[in-house]
């Protein structure tokens, strides 16, 4: 009965664990430009710690094309920057 108690607290704390690694942090930016056909983004950025990276305004690919659609020239937005093939990418926009 201890193994099986054992082994649920050590799956608990794994899956726990493996959840924070890929928690992700979002950054406050602003849209500077759209480039649907480019598929590329020009944003104003606060600090993105997880890519050590000071605030700047920069050109980020992204993930997936339909992001594009949902942003506009000024809009206030929070977002997830990450390598992807080690291209800066935004992965997710709130």
């Amino acid at each position: 009965m201890k193994t099986i108690v054992k082994s649920t607290l050590a799956f608990a704390l794994a899956l726990g664990t493996a959840y924070g690694a890929f928690a992700a942090d979002f950054t406050k930016g602003t849209v500077k430009k759209v480039d649907a056909k480019a598929k590329k983004v020009t944003l104003m950025h606060e600090d993105l710690k997880e890519l050590e990276m000071p605030g700047m305004t920069m050109v980020f690919r992204v993930k997936d094309e339909a992001l594009l659609s949902k942003l506009k020239e000024g809009d206030q937005i929070e977002f997830v920057a990450e390598r992807v093939d080690g291209k800066l990418t935004v992965t997710e926009v709130k």
